[in-house]
């Protein structure tokens, strides 16, 4: 091992994998692993505010997840999204920027992700935070398309594909967005499942426009994503086509699900 990384040789199976592989290799599917995590979340979560159409059996099915088992999965899921999040910003920083220093940077990214989910856990034990839902994401909006713009002009003049520019350029955008979506969620768990409070928040043609934005940007970057990581096992033109074609036509059907209940609702 590289000296410089002995401090992350403390963390339990990460650590096997980077003596054998390397740390690069073991961070980097660590990266793609929390981002299947997230997109599988994401179809899962849409799925389930479909049910909105329905706000009975929206609150019906809500009344499922409020047991403790379930909502410590929830707190959970943070570890996947601070980690993947913070890690992309470090692979944005790397690509667009040139900035590596990886001995830093993953100490920040351990770092801010540790807090976020601690913030988080406390966040839902005290349940009684409040925040203006307009307020919260006019500040986050700004922020992340500026990162968007920013990474938009650094790597328009590059000669990568459009779809890669595309990817980077939601990646930079998802960066606060996501983590700022679940922390928002957490701040008042108990009405983040209540029909009324979503529906309430969701008939906001601002918080539409936020909530379409962030069905895009997640289902463009983490279907890019899977269909990387299918070339990159995949030798088969053939089935990297009909790899392509099914994680296309997932994401349409999601994205049409998703647009069509911000729309309607």
């Amino acid at each position: 091992m590289v000296p410089a990384y002995s401090w992350l040789d403390k963390i339990p199976g990460l650590s096997e994998l980077a003596r054998t592989k390397g740390w690069p290799y073991a961070v980097s599917w660590l990266h793609r692993i929390t981002g299947i995590i997230l997109l599988l979340y994401v179809w899962y979560h849409i799925y389930t505010l479909s049910f909105l159409r329905i706000p009975d059996e929206y609150d019906a099915k809500m009344k499922f997840f409020r047991f403790f088992i379930f909502v410590f999965l929830e707190w959970l899921l943070a570890v996947p999204v601070v980690f993947h999040a913070f890690n992309g910003g470090r692979l944005i920083l790397y690509e667009i920027f040139g900035s590596r220093n990886d001995e830093s940077m993953l100490k920040w990214v351990f770092g801010l992700s540790i807090v976020y989910v601690l913030l988080s856990g406390l966040f839902m034990i005290m349940g009684n935070q409040n925040a203006s839902p307009v307020f919260f994401w006019l500040i986050l909006l700004v922020i992340s398309v500026s990162l968007g713009n920013i990474a938009a002009a650094k790597i328009r003049k590059s000669g990568v594909t459009l779809t890669w520019k595309i990817q980077r350029i939601t990646g930079a955008f998802l960066l606060f967005m996501i983590p700022a979506h679940f922390l928002f969620m957490h701040l008042q768990p108990s009405i983040g499942h209540d029909s009324n409070f979503v529906i309430s928040r969701m008939q906001n043609i601002f918080i539409k426009i936020v909530d379409l934005a962030l069905v895009f940007g997640v289902l463009y970057h983490g279907g890019y994503g899977l269909l990387s990581i299918a070339k990159d096992y995949i030798q088969s033109r053939l089935l990297q086509s009909c790899c392509a074609l099914l994680i296309i036509a997932v994401s349409t059907v999601f994205g049409w699900i998703g647009i069509k209940l911000i729309i309607l609702i």
